[in-house]
C-alpha cells in the first residue's frame, strides 16, 4: 500500500522507514515516533515542556479520541500510556498544569467568520488543527468516558505476537462499534456500501466537487443489489513535482483472479519512488510507456455497470487514479473501530484471515496481495457478520499490539483494555488529583456527575471566568466550559457559501490593461510563476483587454500583487488587484492580520529561510517568495463546504434575517461574543503559571441543516520560541 494510507493506522515494520515527503500530512507512523524519539534524545537539557512541531506539519484533523491519548499523556507521562498517534508532548514532567477551554456552540465557521475579533487566540496560540463534528456527548469523548467492554483474559502465549483471534473472551458484545454500527445480524452487501454523506465525510472523490474538477467517472451507474459483482481495488504512488502520482494498479475480482495489473508512468517528474512502501524503483518504471488516461480506460471498459469496489482507505486509490465510482466498500470503515480509529490492512488479514502480507523480508508492498486481501476481508464480512467478527474482541488484540509496540507488555487483555481505555478521570484518580470543571448550571453533561470531578456551575459564562480565576491555581487539570448561541439554522449554510466566497476572491485577482496584441500565452506563465493556479480568464468586455486569474493559495494572489502592480507590460503600465466586493472590503487588513498569525509570523528560523531563498534565487532559478498567510488545516476545511457556482460579479446580499441581527448590537451576537470572550480567555491565560499546556476547543455543531467542523488551538504558555515551527515561503 502506498505510504499515505498510514494516516489509517498502519505503521511500517522496524526497519521499513519511510521518506518523509514535503508538504505531507503527517500521520501516526513509525518515523513520525522515531523522528519524536530522535528530538528528544538530542534535547535532553530541555527543561521546558513543548508539544512536537511535527503534529502540525501538515493540513490534518486530530480526532476527539486523539485529543483524549494527549491529555492522558499530560496527566500521566511518557512511561505510563503509548505515545498519542496524532499529538505528542515532551518534557511532560515539566508541564504544571493543564487547562482546557471549550467555547461550546462554536465552530471553525464562527472563528474565520469572525477571523478579526479573534485576535488574542490566533495570535496567543501557534498550533490550530480541524476537529470533526461533535458527537452526543464532545466532553465525554475528549475525557475517555466511553463505554468499557467487559472481558477477560487472553493466554499468556500472546507475548511476541498477535494472541489467536479463536482465544475465548467474554464481551459485551452489544459495546462492540462493529455491532453498534450494523447490528448483531447478517447484514446484505448493499448495507455495507458507503452512503453518498459518507464518501463525502471520507474524502471520497465525488462529482461537482471543486477538487474532482478533471476525475473521470467509471461509467458505473447500474443499479446495485447484493448479487452486484465485488473487485478489489489497490494502487501504488510515488512522490511527483505535482504530488503523488500512481505507479501501479491492481485489480481483483471475485475468486481471486487478478484482472488488471500495471505499471504506469506519471506525467510529472518523479521525486521520490518511495520504493520501501510501492516497491517501484526507476529501473522498473523506466520502460513503462502505460499512462494514467490508458488505465482510465482499461477500467472503464473493465468494470460492469454495476460494479462494487473494495479496497482499504479506497478514498486514496481513487484519487490517485483521478475517477469518481459511487459504489465503494471501504475495509478501513467496515470494520468499525473506537474513536474514529482505524485498523491496519495487515491487522485485519492476520486476526480474520489468517495470512501475513506486507511481510519484511519483501521489496515493498504488493499491490495485488493488498487488493486480494481487501475483497477476502469485505466477503468474510458479509459471510459471518458483525456478531462473529466482535466476538474476536479486534479492539482488545489491537491493542495488544499497540501496547507492545510502545514498550508495555501487558500480561492480559483486561489490563490492555484498562491502561488504554483508561478515562482522564481514572488517570487522576491514579494521581491522587481531581478535576476542576467549571460551566453553567444549563448545561448539564455526564461529566458534573462523575465521581473525582469537582463541578462548580455557575449562573452565567461572566460567573464561569470569576470563578476560573479563583479556582485554577488550585487544581492541576481544569475545564472550563463557556456556552454561546450557534448560528440560527436558516444561516449556517448561507455562512458557509458566503465564507467560501470571500475566500474564493481574495484568492483572485484582476491585472491589466493589456494590448490587444498581447502574448497570452506568455502573460499566463508569468502570472503561474508565483503559485498554482486554478483558472485564467480574458475578460474582452472592457476597453482593454483584462485577466482574471484565481490561484488556489491565497500566497499566490497575494505575491502576484505584491511583485507585478504597477509595473511596465509592453510599455503599458498595468494594475493587479482584488475585485472589490463588501467582502473583500477587508481585505488588506485581513491579509495583514494572517501574517500577524502564531502560525504565520516570523520566527528565529525564518532568518534561515530567506538565506536560503537568496542563495537560491542568486543561481538564477527565479525563486519568488513572502510570509506565509494561509493557516495550513484551512485549505482542507474549504475544499470541504458546499461548491458554489455563484457568477463573478454578482454581490452577496446578506439574508433579511442576519441583516436585522446585525443592526441589534446584543451582547450575545456571536461577532460581539468573539470579541469580548477572545479577550477575556486572553487575560485569563496571562495569568497561568508558565508551563500549563492549554487548549481553546470549539467544538463544531450537528443540527439536521448540517454539521460544522471544530476547531482546535493548543500551546504551552511560555514554551520556547526555538521549538516553534518553520516559517513557511
Amino acid at each position: 500500500m502506498e505510504p499515505e494510507k498510514e494516516r489509517t493506522g498502519r505503521t511500517p515494520k522496524k526497519g521499513r522507514k519511510r521518506r518523509r515527503a514535503p508538504n505531507k500530512p503527517v500521520g501516526a507512523s513509525e518515523v513520525m515516533r522515531d523522528r519524536w524519539d530522535l528530538e528528544e534524545r538530542q534535547q535532553p537539557e530541555a527543561k521546558k515542556a513543548r508539544l512536537s512541531a511535527v503534529l502540525f506539519a501538515g493540513n490534518r484533523e486530530i480526532t476527539h479520541g486523539q485529543l483524549c491519548e494527549l491529555l492522558k499523556r499530560a496527566v500521566l507521562g511518557k512511561f505510563s500510556v503509548p505515545k498519542p498517534s496524532g499529538c505528542q508532548l515532551f518534557h511532560q514532567n515539566h508541564l504544571n498544569n493543564v487547562v482546557v477551554f471549550i467555547l461550546q456552540g462554536m465552530s471553525q465557521l464562527h472563528f474565520y467568520r469572525f477571523y478579526l475579533e479573534f485576535g488574542f487566540l490566533r495570535k496567543a496560540f501557534r498550533h490550530k488543527f480541524c476537529l470533526p463534528p461533535p458527537s452526543s456527548d464532545f466532553l465525554a469523548d475528549i475525557i475517555g468516558l466511553q463505554k468499557k467492554q467487559i472481558i477477560g483474559d487472553l493466554p499468556k502465549e500472546m507475548e511476541g505476537s498477535l494472541p489467536s483471534s479463536s482465544s475465548e473472551v467474554s464481551i459485551n458484545l452489544q459495546n462492540d462499534p462493529i455491532v453498534q454500527k450494523y447490528g448483531s445480524k447478517k447484514v446484505s452487501l448493499t448495507r455495507c456500501l458507503l452512503t453518498k454523506e459518507e464518501m463525502k465525510t471520507y474524502h471520497f472523490p465525488l462529482q461537482g466537487f471543486p477538487d474532482c474538477e478533471n476525475f473521470v467517472p467509471t461509467k458505473c451507474c447500474g443499479s446495485v443489489t447484493d448479487n452486484s459483482p465485488l473487485f478489489g481495488l489497490d494502487c501504488e504512488m510515488c512522490l511527483t513535482s505535482k504530488g503523488r502520482e500512481l505507479t501501479r494498479i491492481s485489480l481483483v475480482a471475485e475468486g481471486g483472479c487478478c484482472v488488471m495489473d500495471e505499471l504506469v508512468k506519471p506525467d510529472n517528474k518523479i521525486v521520490d519512488y518511495l520504493t520501501s512502501f510501492s516497491g517501484i524503483t526507476k529501473k522498473i518504471l523506466n520502460p513503462v510507456t502505460t499512462t494514467l488516461k490508458d488505465v482510465q480506460r482499461q477500467l472503464k471498459a473493465l468494470l460492469p455497470p454495476d460494479a462494487v469496489l473494495v479496497g482499504h482507505s479506497l478514498d486514496l486509490d481513487l484519487r490517485a487514479l483521478k475517477m469518481i465510482h459511487p459504489y465503494v466498500i471501504d475495509t478501513s470503515l467496515l470494520y468499525v473501530r473506537e474513536q474514529g480509529r482505524r485498523f491496519k490492512l495487515k491487522f485485519l488479514a492476520k486476526v480474520i484471515l489468517g495470512k501475513d502480507i506486507q511481510c519484511p523480508d519483501r521489496f515493498g508492498h504488493d499491490a495485488t496481495e493488498d487488493a486480494r486481501t481487501a475483497l477476502e476481508l469485505a466477503q468474510y464480512f458479509l459471510k459471518y457478520g458483525p456478531k462473529k467478527i466482535a466476538e474476536l474482541n479486534l479492539e482488545a488484540l489491537a491493542s495488544h499490539q499497540e501496547l507492545e509496540a510502545a514498550g508495555l507488555e501487558p500480561k492480559n487483555t483486561a489490563e490492555v483494555v484498562q491502561q488504554l481505555n483508561t478515562s482522564v478521570l481514572e488517570c487522576l484518580d491514579s494521581m491522587g488529583q481531581k478535576l476542576l470543571f467549571l460551566t453553567r448550571e444549563a448545561d448539564a453533561t455526564e461529566l458534573s456527575s462523575s465521581k473525582n470531578c469537582q463541578t462548580i456551575k455557575c449562573l452565567s459564562n461572566k460567573e464561569v471566568l470569576e470563578q476560573a480565576r479563583v479556582e485554577i491555581p488550585q487544581f492541576t487539570f481544569s475545564i472550563v466550559q463557556f456556552s454561546f448561541e450557534p448560528f440560527p439554522p436558516n444561516l449556517t449554510e448561507e455562512m458557509s457559501k458566503r465564507m467560501r466566497i470571500k475566500w474564493m476572491e481574495m484568492s483572485t485577482v484582476y491585472a491589466g490593461p493589456f494590448s490587444k496584441t498581447c502574448n497570452l500565452r506568455a502573460l499566463k506563465r508569468l502570472f503561474k510563476s508565483f503559485g498554482p493556479v486554478r483558472s485564467v480568464t480574458l475578460i474582452l468586455e472592457t476597453h482593454q483587454p483584462h485577466l482574471c486569474i484565481q490561484y488556489e493559495i491565497l500566497e499566490g494572489a497575494q505575491l502576484a500583487i505584491e511583485s507585478l502592480d504597477g509595473i511596465l507590460v509592453e510599455g503599458t503600465c498595468i494594475k493587479v488587484q482584488r475585485p472589490v466586493t463588501e467582502l473583500t472590503l477587508d481585505c488588506d487588513i485581513l491579509v495583514n492580520e494572517l501574517e500577524q498569525d502564531s502560525e504565520n509570523q516570523g520566527f528565529k528560523t525564518f532568518g534561515s529561510a530567506q538565506r536560503a531563498l537568496g542563495i537560491l534565487t542568486g543561481k538564477n532559478w527565479k525563486l519568488k517568495g513572502r510570509h506565509a498567510l494561509t493557516p495550513r488545516h484551512l485549505h482542507s476545511w474549504l475544499r470541504g463546504l458546499p461548491p458554489e457556482s455563484r457568477p463573478p460579479g454578482l454581490r452577496v446580499i446578506p439574508p433579511p434575517s442576519e441583516q436585522e441581527t446585525l443592526q441589534m448590537v446584543k451582547v450575545d451576537h456571536p461577532k460581539i461574543a468573539a470579541w469580548r470572550w477572545g479577550r477575556k480567555i486572553g487575560k485569563l491565560y496571562h495569568s497561568l503559571c508558565p508551563g500549563t499546556l492549554c487548549l481553546i476547543l470549539l467544538p463544531g455543531t450537528e443540527s439536521t441543516h448540517g454539521s460544522l467542523s471544530g476547531l482546535g488551538l493548543m500551546g504551552i504558555k511560555d514554551e520556547e520560541e526555538s521549538n516553534s515551527p518553520n516559517k513557511c515561503l
